[in-house]
């Protein structure tokens, strides 16, 4: 059981419907309602009465609901007695340059709030180039890619994302898809802008699987130019759906690719354990954080956030 899963259940009771709850805590219903669901099971009971017009506590759930009170108003103090003592120091972070896309600015905002005195250097860049850059002890910790490569640091499980088609849709190519998914065997003709980094392995592994030779025009290993290439109508891509926070233009759509092998997985890998300071330890938390909470509130596409026993919480999208 979680403190979090305790703070939406009693957020539930007291608004007497999931939807209600989700709307005032800014989650997903199907995001909230399948924590309920979650908490039901690990505790062996049913603790709501779910109903057409709302919900009610069970009587198991209106015991629950009062000691899950009295749990969080402990909690709460506790964690004001330990920010008065305050971390500090300086923590350096990296985040793949389509991880940045969606989750920098949240990082940024919630250190500010819970810890203002640890001061943060990010970097984005490249999964690969973040490796190199904590094995030479650049970097504290990254979030990038599942690389395959040998480190010898730790490593936390994130997310797995979803792969999408992203491009122009007045491309010829393009203009028959109006499906939000497509089939990754209908993309073969499509002339494609890609990088030579990580997602250009996933999408020429899933093709090869297939037996369909991709269509790739153009090699870029700057996602800002790329994306600026694929923003001007000259080629679609394939990235995760992070990338689909940059989208400012009306013209450029994006699929879901109808695929098991279109697929990663996100992770944060660190300098071991023994090395990490305590401001270290307190900012990974903050990254696993803020990635839940952009998945629950859907503001992730594609993505589902892995718990530590599995994967949950899986985010909407929209095309």
């Amino acid at each position: 059981m979680e403190i979090r899963q305790m703070r939406y259940f009693v957020k539930v009771v007291e608004a007497g419907s999931i939807g209600r709850a989700a709307k005032e805590m800014g989650l997903v219903s199907s995001g909230l309602s399948q924590q309920l669901t979650r908490l039901e099971s690990e505790l062996s009971t049913r603790l709501l009465h779910r109903t057409a017009t709302g919900v009610k506590p069970t009587d198991a759930g209106l015991g629950f609901y009062k000691h899950a009170q009295l749990a969080l108003r402990h909690v709460e103090a506790a964690a004001q007695a330990a920010q008065q003592a305050r971390l500090a120091g300086q923590v350096s972070v990296g985040i793949s340059s389509s991880a940045a896309a969606v989750m920098a600015l949240p990082f940024v905002e919630m250190m500010k709030l819970r810890y203002p005195d640890i001061r943060v250097r990010l970097v984005g860049s490249l999964s690969l180039n973040l490796v190199a850059m904590l094995n030479a002890r650049q970097l504290d910790m990254a979030v990038l890619f599942e690389t395959g490569l040998p480190f010898p640091g730790g490593t936390l499980p994130l997310l797995e994302e979803r792969m999408f088609l992203i491009g122009d849709r007045d491309i010829p190519e393009l203009c028959s898809f109006q499906d939000r998914t497509i089939a990754l065997e209908d993309l073969g003709q499509v002339p494609l802008v890609m990088g030579s980094h990580i997602v250009r392995s996933v999408a020429e592994d899933a093709f090869g699987r297939i037996g369909v030779q991709p269509n790739i025009v153009l090699e870029v290993d700057s996602l800002e130019i790329l994306m600026t290439i694929v923003s001007a109508g000259f080629a679609a891509t394939i990235q995760p759906g992070a990338i689909t926070a940059r989208l400012l233009s009306e013209r450029i759509r994006y699929w879901e690719i109808a695929s098991p092998f279109m697929r990663r997985q996100t992770v944060i890998s660190s300098i071991s354990e023994p090395e990490m300071s305590p401001a270290a330890l307190a900012v990974r938390v903050v990254l696993r954080d803020v990635a839940r909470d952009l998945v629950t509130q859907g503001r992730w596409p594609g993505a589902i956030f892995t718990e530590r026993g599995g994967r949950v919480n899986l985010s909407p999208h929209q095309g």
